[in-house]
């Protein structure tokens, strides 16, 4: 078999499982309930426990929960699968060897996940033009931005009648349409989707009020959340850092030199909003010894962490630690003074993703040539979709 029709193969039997697995996913999220297989699978691998009660939902889930998954995995694929492809055709009409996307299916079964790590398109040759990184790099996230939007403008126009929740919580039919006065007196385990400006727009400007879902169940809604999750997922590939998407749209525009200046800073920036609030100076007022060093134990192991994010960005390993130390420090005072603002945890794993593994600068290119005025202001136009597409704080759990 020729490596071509070998890989050809693999991507698509990829795309295959990353339907079906997304479409699982879907399914999970808009009913709050697992596939009764995946019991089955559990009971056995490791037996049935004899004369214990086990956990098992009334109605765990089924082929007709399977369906209605594709509610999600259909808009969500569309849109991972157009902003592929928007870098995949531009880096054809610029004659830059690059593969069709591999997807990256993800599904966990006994929790849930949304189904995928999403898709990437493997460059087969050096690109040696800032203007070619640009136009590759800006082409996806533009593409996929407009597909989002699409879905967004469905999914808030067509939103179902107020009692569709009924159906995914029969429990608060007792309670009318006034079910969040008495549903929700132990908020606890809810998830938020935490607004940007965009999402923001369409739920008070678009959308039927009437209908509008409560913040707690959005997550119900699957346009609404494939939306949602296309709008976080471009926000964070336009980072201006590394060879995100935003990476390459930044080097186009100012060039290695310049870069080189403003990825670390923007990194580090970036890093320090995501672990606000992870430590204050309270968290070490405890009532024992043990618990006080318990606690400063943690904090070294962040500063670990956080020292294993930059060690990669500097030639001198004493820089990486300083800049982790300081930003530690900074987190502290900002945090004792605003005691009420927070970071957002759920990036950090972003965070050692760019740092440990990406890189947090980009290769040099041997065509330097400046990018002209209108590829300048599309430039311009990709940073303004990041602004109204990431939510500071994306995914927030109620305690």
């Amino acid at each position: 078999m020729q490596s071509n029709t070998r890989t050809h193969i693999i991507q698509a039997a990829l795309f295959i499982i990353t339907i079906i697995t997304t479409t699982m996913a879907g399914a999970e999220w808009m009913f709050g309930n697992i596939f009764g297989f995946v019991y089955d699978m559990i009971f056995f691998l490791i037996g049935k426990p004899d004369g214990k009660e086990v956990p098992v939902p009334t109605k765990p889930m089924g082929w007709a929960e399977f369906v209605q998954g594709f509610h999600f995995s259909i808009p969500f694929l569309l849109i991972l699968t157009i902003h592929e492809f928007g870098h995949y055709f531009v880096a054809k009409a610029h004659k830059v060897k690059v593969t069709l996307p591999f997807y990256i299916p993800l599904w966990f079964g006994i929790s849930q996940s949304i189904g995928t790590l999403g898709a990437f398109i493997r460059i087969k040759e050096v690109v040696k033009s800032r203007i070619k990184f640009f136009d590759i790099g800006i082409a996806g996230p533009l593409a996929g931005f407009v597909a989002a939007l699409v879905v967004l403008w469905y999914g808030f126009t067509h939103l179902p009648p107020p009692d569709y929740i009924f159906k995914i919580h029969p429990e608060y039919e007792r309670f009318g349409l006034n079910y969040p006065q008495f549903a929700y007196e132990n908020p606890a385990g809810n998830l938020i989707l935490g607004d940007n400006i965009l999402f923001w727009l369409f739920k008070n400007y678009v959308a039927d009020p009437a209908r509008l879902p409560h913040a707690y169940e959005i997550i119900h809604y699957p346009y609404l959340f494939a939306g949602y999750l296309a709008l976080f997922f471009t926000s964070l590939n336009l980072i201006p850092i590394g060879q995100l998407d935003g990476g390459h749209i930044l080097y186009g525009m100012i060039g290695k030199k310049r870069f080189d200046i403003v990825a670390p800073v923007l990194f580090g920036i970036f890093t320090f909003y995501a672990g606000l609030g992870v430590f204050r100076t309270e968290s070490f007022a405890t009532g024992s010894d043990a618990e006080f060093y318990e606690r400063l134990l943690y904090l070294g192991i962040y500063i670990y962490f956080l020292y294993i994010c930059f060690k990669r960005a500097f030639d001198n390993p004493s820089t990486a630690l300083m800049i982790s130390l300081l930003i530690v420090v900074g987190q502290f005072a900002v945090t004792y003074v605003r005691p009420d603002w927070d970071g957002s945890v759920n990036l950090l794993p972003f965070v050692l993703i760019l740092g440990r593994f990406l890189g947090i600068r980009h290769p040099e290119t041997e065509d330097n040539t400046p990018l002209d005025s209108r590829r300048m202001i599309l430039g311009i136009v990709a940073f303004i979709i990041f602004v109204i597409s990431f939510s500071p704080m994306p995914f927030i759990v109620i305690e």
